[in-house]
């Protein structure tokens, strides 16, 4: 895949993660509790997944790979999602969704950006350089500019 199909691709995923952000916070609204709608939410997204899989499986891991894959790995990037999507049903309706969105994607890539210089998480090392700070710091100016009211 080309990298213009990619980037094209990744800022797709950015519009409907703004989107499921601001339906599924109504939905949090209209039940009083975002930790339920977080809860439906992965519920539909679970069962949608699975087709996906069934329709474009090629092979089953075997027990054995199944049992080379550290425990954490198991729960601990689905803990970090309840955490990370509730807090956004949570602060949408309360801060509007332009205002979440600009902040949770500034914390995003401040983290990512601390991250990708220690490799954490196995991922190839990205140093910070001086492109890479006057970038944050750019993101962090429109943040502000954004969210002022």
């Amino acid at each position: 895949m080309n990298q213009f199909t990619l980037i094209v691709l990744a800022f797709a995923g950015g519009i409907f993660l703004a989107i499921q952000g601001g339906l599924n916070a109504q939905l949090g609204v209209l039940l009083k509790n975002p930790l339920l709608a977080s809860l439906v939410a992965f519920v539909c997204s679970a069962s949608f997944a699975f087709f996906g899989v069934a329709f474009t499986i090629k092979s089953v891991p075997t027990m054995q790979q199944l049992k080379d894959i550290p425990f954490y790995l198991w729960f601990s990037g689905a803990m970090f999602s309840v955490l990370g999507i509730s807090l956004y049903y949570y602060t949408i309706p309360r801060l509007g969704i332009s205002t979440m969105i600009s902040l949770g994607l500034c914390g995003q890539l401040i983290f990512s950006v601390v991250a990708g210089h220690f490799g954490w998480f196995g991922l190839p090392v990205e140093p910070i350089e001086y492109k890479r700070i006057i970038g944050v710091m750019a993101m962090i100016i429109g943040i502000i500019l954004i969210n002022n009211k």
